[in-house]
């Protein structure tokens, strides 16, 4: 049985799980996800597809 995780879901849930419970990082999240997510789209990451 194979497992794969793709990042940009991970993150994802991860910020939402943040922003459950510390509602006052939601700046702070959605700023790290967008560089995170803008990084990862200008460099490829390999096969990742969003």
């Amino acid at each position: 049985m194979n497992i794969t995780l793709s990042l940009g879901p991970l993150v994802s849930l991860i910020a939402g799980l943040l922003i459950l419970v510390m509602p006052r990082l939601l700046n702070y999240i959605v700023a790290l996800y967008l560089i995170i997510i803008g990084i990862i789209g200008i460099f490829g990451m390999g096969s990742s597809h969003f």
